[in-house]
């Protein structure tokens, strides 16, 4: 014979409510706490109930059983980036675009540009270096690696004049004044322009 719990809808809410702002091992220790009042220790009716992980709900019992709280090493997880998997890379890379990267003519950002396509630099590094084209990441990854290292897939900027000068228009007057001023040619000279 099963025995259902029976909780009000407002103490489900609360018990939700309190979990969702909780984090980590103080998470667990709460749920490990609501699951042996109400649910007799029972992480499936925790989960049933309660749409709490199982897993989680185990953890904490078994946190809270040992005395001991276990360790959450987040920045463990997930995969490395390509640049820890291949240590070279990176100098590869600046090897290849180091003759081909300009930097921004007005100084405002760090960036480098380069007119170099990410499945350039990929074919680059295969032929070039001798990299494995199975150990190389597809041509986004290769793009975010380039933007992460400080090259921008960009056209090379032009430099733009920041004021205008003088000079120009000096000399342009000079040879306006030189062409009026010239002398009349006799008629049957011929006109160069």
């Amino acid at each position: 014979m099963r025995i259902g719990v029976t909780l009000d809808e407002t103490v489900k809410s609360t018990l939700k409510d309190a979990a969702k702002k909780l984090t980590g091992s103080k998470k667990r220790a709460f749920m490990a706490k609501a699951t042996a009042d109400y649910f007799e220790g029972s992480a499936r009716k925790a989960e049933t109930y309660l749409g709490w992980k199982r897993q989680a709900v185990q953890l904490g019992l078994h946190e809270r059983r040992t005395g001991r709280v276990c360790f959450d090493n987040y920045s463990a997880r997930g995969a490395l980036k390509t640049e820890e998997k291949l240590p070279g890379l990176a100098a590869d890379i600046h090897e290849l675009l180091a003759e081909q990267c300009h930097a921004d003519p007005q100084l405002k950002t760090p960036f480098r540009y380069t007119k170099v396509t990410a499945a350039a630099v990929l074919e680059a590094l295969v032929t070039d270096h001798g990299y494995a084209a199975s150990d190389l990441p597809c041509r986004q990854t290769m793009g975010n690696i380039l933007n992460r290292l400080g090259y921008r897939l960009k056209k090379t900027q032009k430099v733009k004049p920041q004021k205008k000068l003088p000079e120009p228009d000096a000399i342009f007057a000079h040879v306006a004044s030189a062409r009026s001023s010239r002398r009349p040619q006799p008629e049957g000279a011929a006109t160069v322009h």
